[in-house]
């Protein structure tokens, strides 16, 4: 799978639209077939910051993500609602899902 997480600093004032405003984008991108994940969390730290963590199964998948039109309508829309330009880790990671962390293994 190709693995992403994503940091994306925004503006003060639209840091707590910031769901709504990425709304749109994120359910396009949850409905292709090629994604496992698409998930946006908010720093606990900065308010301003949102942390995407995605998931595609494959590169084809992930050139299907960044070739439809939705992707091509949040490069249009959201970079004024940034204040810097997003920072990324991209991996290729050969599994299909997460995996459990032993180390923290719960015990029923």
């Amino acid at each position: 799978m190709i693995f992403i997480t994503a940091k994306f600093r925004i503006l003060p004032q639209y840091a707590d639209d910031w769901p709504d405003i990425a709304r749109d984008f994120t359910l396009a991108t949850r409905a292709e077939p090629g994604c496992l994940w698409f998930d946006w969390s908010r720093s606990i730290e900065d308010p301003n910051e949102y942390v995407l963590v995605e998931a595609f199964r494959d590169g084809d998948a992930g050139a299907a993500h960044v070739q439809s039109e939705h992707f091509k309508e949040a490069q249009r829309t959201l970079p004024p609602h940034l204040a810097e330009t997003p920072r990324i880790v991209n991996f290729e990671v050969p599994q299909e899902d997460w995996s459990e962390l032993g180390e923290m293994a719960v015990q029923r």
